[in-house]
């Protein structure tokens, strides 16, 4: 029907730097997550209409792998601008057809792309 949430990982203890980056930096809003699962570290954020779950786990190389979450974007010069005056690193995505993209890691090394359909098509 539809997903329900996805979810990526973080060092165990890094909630703060990852509240500054999601909340902060990309502007997404915290939620509460159910009392049950608040011993478990992590956080859960709200983005247009759908979930991302944080949690936390030790011992990954997050920068070696190919897993990501693609956020859809109205303006995407202005989100590159806002990265790199974070200190993100852009790298440029292959190109796909009628839409413009591009990658950077969070502060975990966890995989973000930004991608927006051409002005044209939209």
């Amino acid at each position: 029907m539809s997903i329900d949430h996805v979810q990526i990982t973080i060092p165990i203890g890094q909630e703060q730097i990852a509240r500054t980056f999601y909340c902060g930096v990309l502007g997404l809003t915290e939620i509460e997550k159910p009392e049950a699962l608040k011993r478990r570290g992590g956080l859960w954020l709200e983005v247009g209409g759908q979930q991302l779950h944080i949690g936390v786990e030790g011992g990954i190389d997050r920068t070696s792998s190919k897993a990501h979450v693609a956020y859809r974007v109205l303006d995407l010069a202005r989100w590159r601008a806002k990265l790199e005056e974070a200190g993100c690193f852009i790298l440029e995505s292959v190109p796909m057809p009628n839409h413009d993209r591009f990658e950077t890691r969070d502060p975990f090394g966890n995989r973000i792309e930004l991608i927006a359909k051409h002005e044209r098509d939209h």
